[in-house]
């Protein structure tokens, strides 16, 4: 008779990214991304936030929003409290971004963020 062992492997989804934040004490901010023809518009909530602890990188077509909240904020679920002093959050962009020409601007806890679309091409005159 033959000894065969098997081992059963059950994979879940990881949680640990949420468990990440709740340790490093992260929030991740509401966002809406919105396309249009020749740019797009990135927007992010950000309460209990000023401007001058605002950071946003930009890095290889994932747009980056980072900021220091003003005071704590404490959140309890299930008996638990947790308490977050950041928001950090990443959008990846899809096509090809004209980079050096980003804007962005912060009002009432709202940054918006227009990224114009890099356009490569040539006229081809009709004959």
């Amino acid at each position: 008779m033959e000894n065969n062992d098997f081992e059963f492997k059950i994979t879940l989804p990881s949680i640990m990214p949420l468990l990440d934040d709740v340790e490093r004490r992260i929030l991740s901010p509401l966002s809406c991304l919105r396309e249009y023809d020749d740019y797009w518009i990135v927007e992010f909530d950000l309460p209990m936030v000023g401007k001058k602890n605002v950071n946003v990188t930009f890095n290889q077509n994932v747009l980056t929003v980072e900021a220091k909240l003003k005071e704590e904020y404490s959140e309890e679920k299930l008996g638990k409290v947790t308490k977050f002093e950041y928001f950090k959050k990443s959008v990846s962009l899809p096509g090809r971004i004209d980079s050096k020409n980003i804007t962005s601007k912060f009002e009432k806890g709202r940054l918006e963020v227009k990224i114009p679309k890099k356009i490569d091409g040539t006229s081809i005159k009709i004959n």
